[in-house]
């Protein structure tokens, strides 16, 4: 066994040489344990079997590409076993060469990615479950995702946001400019107050938290950054702060009424020591 056969035979991506056609000429064990048919099984069959109803024509699309020499990766896509259950892989096709450079079929590789994408959904999920907007945004400040709070607290669908700048959806676009300016210099920001402004024009206060996300290998790829809708808070801030002004008034109130009654018990007391004195006087006046 040569090298190549060696490396196609022990792989864990089921790779298939198929014809232009879609006739598989070539299945790997790793293929026979993904899809559950064994090389006599497929081999001289149609690809399009590994393809469910929704994704019919898929492969023929695919392959299409192929014979004029293109290449195609890292596409996800579903494919189904032999017992009827679904597989979600990432598929790679490379043309097949003859001797004379001419393109006469394609190999694809795939891999099965369904637990990383299991992992994506559930992690998706809590996204979009979640009360705070959160937004993807990339070094040049354009959105490149967003889950269904941001939706709601803009009234702007996703597809709309995509691809829109950061900063057109505050009162004061400058300062959300800063927010992703500073998370690239130092890495996060946390607690940013920032006004959001939904289409219909209602405002609505937030604090943003907000850090990088990276490549694997290391290179940031953009800005993660969640907002909190702060409008309850505030108001709630908003009371203390009325009551405390008004617990001040009257406070203020009463020591002038304590300054005011004060007063005048000094005077009464003075009064009643002046109407003793003038009483003493008079008795030793009439003593006399």
């Amino acid at each position: 066994m040569d090298e190549l056969a060696a490396i196609v035979e022990y792989s864990d991506d089921a790779i298939i040489g198929k014809t232009l056609d879609g006739v598989i000429t070539s299945w790997n064990p790793a293929a026979e344990r993904m899809y559950g048919y064994s090389s006599a099984e497929m081999i001289g069959r149609s690809i399009e079997l590994l393809s469910p109803a929704a994704s019919a024509g898929e492969m023929t699309a695919i392959l299409a590409r192929i014979s004029e020499g293109q290449h195609l990766k890292h596409f996800e896509t579903v494919r189904i076993r032999n017992d009827g259950t679904m597989v979600t892989v990432s598929l790679s096709v490379s043309p097949i060469c003859d001797e004379s450079g001419a393109i006469v079929g394609a190999s694809s590789i795939a891999r099965d990615v369904s637990k990383q994408r299991q992992a994506f959904d559930a992690a998706r999920s809590m996204l979009e479950a979640s009360l705070d907007a959160f937004v993807a945004i990339s070094p040049e400040g354009k959105i490149t995702d967003a889950n269904q709070a941001t939706v709601k607290a803009t009234g702007v669908a996703r597809e709309k946001l995509i691809g829109t700048a950061f900063s057109d959806y505050f009162t004061e676009p400058g300062k959300a400019n800063e927010i992703y300016q500073q998370v690239f210099a130092q890495g996060m920001a946390m607690d940013y107050p920032l006004t959001l402004r939904h289409h219909s024009g209602t405002l609505t206060p937030v604090l943003y938290n907000a850090s990088v996300y990276r490549a694997s290998d290391g290179t940031v790829l953009g800005v993660f950054a969640a907002a909190r809708d702060v409008t309850k808070m505030a108001q709630a801030q908003k009371e203390i702060t009325e009551r405390q002004e008004k617990d001040l008034e009257r406070l203020a109130e009463l020591e002038r009424f304590q300054r005011l009654t004060v007063g005048r018990e000094l005077k009464m007391i003075e009064l009643k020591k002046e109407i003793e004195g003038l009483k003493r006087i008079v008795e030793r006046e009439r003593g006399e």
